[in-house]
């Protein structure tokens, strides 16, 4: 019963290693979205997650038999952490298992606190699913780090808090969903004292175990997720905690890896500080909520639930936040290959600031050019796509493209020779682990001549490769072959515009 979760949040054991974190606005990302937006600010834990309070408060009322003999958790980073330092307060050994995925980042900050860290599979499940074996097999007790009454119970102190800090309205409360413990936890205080207040959840489109698991009235597995935000990169949400969003929550807000670079920018912009992927969610949930649904001058919450970000990814980050906020267009224009062309072109974009070009001689007859544009929103861009084509450009909106927005602008310029037969273009995308690129190359064909490549490092986010390859069309079968032996999700892109303008 849901009214049970009130004594057990009203007695968790938390504030041994946590801290009342702070709820404060964020006064540009208000004044943009017309609200007055609330940040809790759980970034600013000692572990910089909100982990530490469920892992303590299960652990705290552990047996001192089982705490002896020590613990074993599975996670992405944030829980691993917690139970490290929880386990360093109490006096315990603790073992963690990791996705061999995780920013390096926590695995350091787990190390540093004392526990054993153990790398293995490529997602949250692979690594759970042995932390299981391995604490039947040693007598350790397993933490889970969402799906138990005692966590969700320690994370539920944060609803307790919000309440306290701002007594008045609250219009909605936005909270980042990967296994559900979080939002379970803050719901089940919140509903039970406030039940105006909306609680909405905040998932990735490539990691909705949760949104599809609630819109099919069971539990759905997701064949794969993605990393990005690898703190929610959950297949399936627990037992108790669907039991409890299915009673809990109002809404779930789907949002994209653009929308939520540009939430880590908002927040930095407003507080200086800087959010992991799934810590910055729920602000992403919270901005396509007031797109959606249009309020005015309401009083919203977003939980900033973690801050372990690996430096290394803050230049995706960067490149991909603009996109996000639709303040960058990115258009395929064909212009006259004659001389005033360009400055015919720039008149028409007029005073807006251009942020990439790129150019490369077609024909004697046209150009076709790649360039960016910095814009305010998506209704800028379209009225400069309209405004280009009465001026007699042929031009193609490409921003929400995903082979112009991660291979295209890097590559323009590699036109094929005329000559060149039978090239089809793949774009793959693989788990950023040592090895993956290896594995890819060697389950080619020699007999297959690679006539394109194109590879970026995205620190934990997704290996993302395009590979242009001569197949002949009496090897498709052995190519489909290949397809189905190297695993890795793959779209053919040999009919996409983009690649027909720039590269073909």
């Amino acid at each position: 019963m849901i009214k049970d979760y009130l004594e057990r949040i009203l007695t968790a054991r938390v504030y041994d290693v946590a801290e009342e974190s702070p709820l404060e606005l964020a006064p540009a990302l208000s004044a943009r979205l017309d609200n007055r937006l609330m940040l809790k600010r759980e970034d600013m834990q000692s572990v910089f997650s909100f982990k530490l309070r469920g892992a303590y408060n299960k652990m705290v009322r552990l047996r001192p038999q089982a705490l002896k003999r020590g613990v074993i958790a599975a996670s992405a980073g944030n829980h691993a952490q917690g139970v490290a330092l929880a386990a360093q307060k109490l006096g315990c050994k603790a073992t963690i298992v990791m996705p061999v995925t995780s920013p390096h980042i926590k695995i350091q900050a787990v190390e540093d606190r004392g526990a054993q860290v153990v790398l293995h599979g490529d997602s949250y499940d692979e690594a759970y699913a042995h932390a299981r074996r391995l604490g039947e097999r040693t007598g350790l007790t397993f933490v889970h780090p969402y799906d138990d009454p005692d966590v969700i119970a320690g994370q539920g102190t944060i609803g307790m808090e919000i309440l306290r800090q701002q007594p008045g309205p609250i219009h909605a409360l936005f909270v980042a969903i990967g296994g559900g413990g979080l939002i379970s936890g803050i719901g089940a205080y919140v509903k039970r004292l406030r039940p105006e207040i909306r609680l909405i959840g905040v998932e990735p489109v490539d990691a909705d175990a949760m949104y599809r698991s609630l819109k099919a009235g069971r539990r759905v597995k997701l064949k794969q997720v993605g990393l990005f935000a690898d703190g929610v990169a959950v297949k399936q949400v627990g037992r108790e905690t669907f039991r409890l969003c299915r009673q809990l929550v109002d809404d779930v807000i789907l949002v994209d890896t653009d929308e939520t670079c540009a939430a880590i920018k908002d927040v930095f912009e407003d507080t200086r500080s800087i959010l992991e992927p799934a810590g910055a969610l729920a602000i992403a949930g919270a901005k396509r909520y007031v797109e959606r649904r249009k309020p005015r001058g309401e009083t919203l919450v977003a939980v900033a639930c973690g801050a372990n970000m690996n430096f290394d990814r803050l230049r995706f980050v960067a490149e991909e936040a603009e996109l996000g906020e639709h303040r960058e267009a990115l258009l395929a224009v064909t212009i006259p290959e004659r001389p005033g062309s360009f400055r015919a072109f720039c008149n028409l974009v007029g005073t807006r600031n251009i942020t990439e070009f790129n150019y490369r001689f077609a024909d004697p007859g046209q150009a076709h050019v790649f360039v960016g544009v910095q814009v305010r929103d998506r209704a800028e861009t379209a009225d400069l796509v309209a405004q280009l084509r009465r001026g007699g450009l042929t031009t193609l909106d490409l921003s929400d493209n995903e082979l112009a927005k991660l291979h295209i602008r890097h590559t323009v310029g590699g036109h094929a020779p005329a000559d060149i037969a039978d090239e089809i273009l793949y774009r793959f995308e693989f788990p950023e682990r040592p090895g993956a690129l290896m594995r890819f190359l060697t389950a080619m064909s020699r007999g297959w001549n690679i006539s394109l490549f194109h590879y970026r490092n995205h620190g934990a986010d997704y290996g993302r490769v395009l590979v242009g390859m001569q197949v002949p069309a009496a090897d498709q079968a052995g190519f489909r072959r290949f397809l189905k032996q190297v695993g890795y999700p793959y779209w053919d892109e040999t009919h996409n515009p983009a690649y027909k303008l720039f590269l073909r």
